[in-house]
């Protein structure tokens, strides 16, 4: 970089696109005299800091998860025991949500530290809060020093501690309440101003019974940028370097607010798991999708529909839907099971999950896991006989019966959706597509008419 600095002699660097290992780097070059526009690296700094941070939000009375640091066993139990179990564990900077892991007793945490992560005095292992059956956001913002233009509120389709490149997730939000959307365009316009951020920033949330919570601040282009740029037809890059060189929002006819878009757009994930025989699909806190692709429609269902026809998951209009959950998600199940029983499936599920919907009155067959006898789940899948499967974990490692079933269904190419929330959404994009046509507009199309100033 210093070589490329030294004969280029650039009147500035920007270091807002290109991921975390810029911002890593741009309080050392601004240390070596290599000019940084936009955001000051001080406040870069101040972002990522997890201490400085913390203390940030602590004095704009902004709440997020209650967490610590540990740089030994003793340190991190420690820490859990105090801020309460679930807690996630992650090691200080790393990319892509590398080594992390939800804990739910002490003796998970004690074995991650021991042979998960290497940690010291400089490099801690972070413990947070874990925030269960929360609702993830994610927000990409414009800043220029005065005014603050909310860009995006995107709302996660699968719950808080699926990563949030793995998440699909929908523009505009389907279920937050008004006075939620009031509260997250607050903190998003405090924080801006206060790290006097200039140009682009992403801020992660999560809400829990009503309360929002800051997960993170990042002062940089986030993996939703040219997603939200495409939904709105707003520029946004284009118009965070404008900001980076001196021109305010005005200068492109914008001042503080949110930007508003005209159909629904959901940005699902791409997975390579079909090219990788036996890993487990399984989703968590390690991110593990390698690209992604955006659906539009006048609706949700229809737009997450196309997402996943896109995304080489089309889902299926008839057939059979094999359902096997944890307790937690038996009540959740049932409502899910009768959503796609009245849009004329099958069901078939393990004992358990299958007690439960046979008592609120639907038909189910019983199939046998996998350690049960034959024929079994995995059976059915490799049949051919199932359709679709919804398998959730049961929130410690998985076992061998979990795992040989998600890892069937991807090799038999059967869409498998290991969250609920997932679920719900599948059950509504199958009922947009035996509703509606597939419809297909250009983005010409859906902006015509809405100009930026050059």
């Amino acid at each position: 970089m210093l070589n490329i600095h030294d004969t280029e002699k650039p009147d500035g660097v920007i270091v807002q696109f290109g991921g975390q290992t810029p911002l890593n780097l741009a309080l050392p070059l601004k240390r070596l005299g290599v000019p940084i526009i936009g955001t000051d690296p001080d406040n870069i700094d101040l972002a990522e800091d997890r201490k400085l941070f913390g203390k940030l939000l602590d004095d704009l009375a902004i709440p997020c998860p209650a967490n610590g640091t540990a740089t030994s066993v003793e340190e991190a139990c420690g820490v859990a025991r105090a801020i309460g179990y679930p807690v996630l564990v992650r090691p200080s900077y790393v990319l892509g949500g590398r080594a992390m892991v939800i804990a739910h007793d002490e003796e998970t945490v004690r074995q991650y530290m021991r042979e998960a992560v290497t940690f010291s005095q400089e490099r801690p292992v972070l413990v947070d809060r874990f925030l269960e059956d929360a609702t993830e956001v994610d927000v990409d913002a414009l800043a220029d020093g005065d005014d603050v233009l909310i860009a995006g509120i995107m709302e996660h389709i699968e719950e808080a501690g699926v990563h949030s490149g793995d998440s699909s997730c929908v523009l505009p939000p389907q279920s937050l309440s008004e006075k939620t959307l009031r509260t997250i365009e607050d903190y998003t316009v405090r924080l801006a101003k206060s790290l006097h951020v200039i140009g682009l920033m992403n801020v992660q949330y999560a809400i829990q019974n009503g309360t929002v919570y800051v997960l993170e601040v990042n002062p940089r282009a986030s993996r939703t940028v040219p997603y939200v740029s495409k939904a709105t037809g707003v520029p946004l890059p284009k118009i965070a370097v404008g900001l980076m060189w001196g021109r305010k929002l005005k200068d492109y006819g914008y001042n503080s607010g949110i930007l508003t878009v005209s159909q629904d757009f959901v940005k699902s994930p791409v997975f390579p798991f079909n090219k990788f025989h036996g890993v487990d699909p399984a989703l968590g806190p390690e991110m593990r999708s390698t690209g992604e692709v955006m659906g539009v429609g006048v609706n949700f269902g229809e737009a997450f529909l196309k997402a996943q026809i896109s995304a080489g998951s089309p889902l299926p209009e008839k057939g059979t839907v094999f359902i096997s959950v944890n307790d937690h998600h038996k009540v959740e199940a049932v409502d899910v099971a009768r959503r796609f029983a009245d849009l004329g499936f099958k069901l078939v599920a393990t004992r358990g999950t299958a007690a439960a919907i046979r008592t609120a009155g639907l038909q189910c067959r019983t199939v046998l896991k996998v350690n049960e006898g034959r024929p079994n789940a995995v059976d059915l899948l490799k049949g051919g006989s199932i359709q679709l499967a919804i398998y959730t974990t049961t929130g410690a490692p998985a076992f061998h019966d979990e795992k040989a079933i998600r890892r069937s269904a991807v090799m038999y190419r059967v869409p498998c959706i290991t969250t609920m929330s997932g679920a719900r959404a599948a059950a509504d994009a199958v009922a947009a597509r035996l509703r509606d046509p597939i419809r297909v507009w250009s983005l010409q199309e859906i902006h015509e008419g809405k100009k930026t100033v050059a």
